[in-house]
């Protein structure tokens, strides 16, 4: 079977605090107006991503995975994670603000929910002009004066609120009490896994008018109190890979791509580009791919040789 650069069908989800931005600024085929996440490249169960062009069209993600596993996910990767596919990778548009939410470690995901943690880090994609997000506590806190600030309905009053504008970085490790707001569009990288403890919603209701379920206690020994340095900072030299955030679970590089690039891997780990910005062709023995903004293409760990060419910014991710 040969292998060559992978799309899948998007996996649209409604949200609460949804909207249209997926279309209109990344062309996804949404059919509602509260259309919050693009689940681009999935293999969460019942969410497993299935192929949308070439050859392999159909196939799901977790097929091709259990048939070739060190060809398409890598030689290192399959020998730490076997057949699992440990990244999920999602736009996200925020007509409202999102939850105030945090996520359990691999200790904790594990012994509760049989799953990953979820590290994971946001790229700023478009941000209106009062856009901001909320990023950890202003100053360390306690179990104890975060029971009192949510009975009181002051949590927010203890957490840091950041003025975003496109291009910003933050990498949420596990344990950061977080929130996406209002207008912004995201690209997101994490773990793969959907263990979400929801802290505050706003008070808010469904369109049945229901809330939604929170998980304070759950969030308890979850939480890391202390004061978190989130945004990350990197540079921006054209036609080269400058590194953004690179942990334990994953390296992402930025791309200023002005001209061509050619791109040399050693089979250890598949490769993720997401287009954030412009439109790119991909180059693999002589075969040319063509991708835009809010596209996202998984190279298999075998395709060793490539070039990337046009004017775009990209993220690059793999696991090192």
């Amino acid at each position: 079977m040969k292998l060559y650069p992978l799309q899948f069908q998007p996996i649209l989800k409604d949200r609460i605090w949804g909207g249209t931005k997926l279309n209109t600024y990344l062309n996804k085929p949404i059919t509602s107006e509260i259309t919050g996440e693009s689940w681009e490249i999935s293999t969460v169960e019942n969410d497993v991503s299935i192929i949308s062009n070439g050859s392999l069209k159909g196939k799901s993600l977790n097929e091709i995975i259990n048939e070739f596993p060190e060809k398409v996910i890598g030689t290192k990767v399959y020998h730490q994670f076997g057949k699992q596919f440990p990244l999920l990778f999602k736009f996200l548009d925020a007509r409202e603000d999102l939850s105030i939410q945090v996520h359990p470690n691999d200790a904790l995901a594990a012994k509760r929910h049989n799953s990953f943690g979820k590290t994971e880090m946001w790229f700023v994609m478009q941000a209106d002009s009062d856009a901001r997000l909320i990023v950890g506590f202003k100053e360390k806190s306690s179990p104890e004066e975060y029971l009192n600030s949510l009975e009181n309905k002051k949590l927010i009053s203890l957490l840091d609120t950041k003025r975003v504008k496109k291009g910003d970085v933050f990498f949420l490790e596990t344990g950061t009490v977080h929130a996406i707001g209002a207008g912004t569009v995201i690209a997101e990288i994490q773990q793969t896994s959907d263990i979400t403890y929801r802290l505050y919603d706003f008070d808010r209701v469904d369109a049945q008018g229901n809330t939604r379920e929170l998980h304070i206690d759950l969030a308890l020994d979850a939480i890391n109190y202390n004061v978190v340095a989130a945004e990350k900072k990197y540079s921006k030299t054209e036609n080269i890979s400058n590194t953004v955030v690179d942990c334990n679970y994953f390296t992402t590089n930025f791309i200023p791509l002005n001209g061509s690039v050619l791109v040399s891997k050693n089979g250890n780990s598949f490769t993720v580009y997401m287009c954030v910005e412009g439109s790119f062709t991909l180059n693999y023995q002589g075969e040319v791919y063509n991708y835009k903004v809010g596209d996202t293409v998984l190279l298999p760990a075998e395709l060793l040789e490539f070039e990337i060419k046009g004017i775009a910014s990209v993220l690059e991710i793999y696991i090192s």
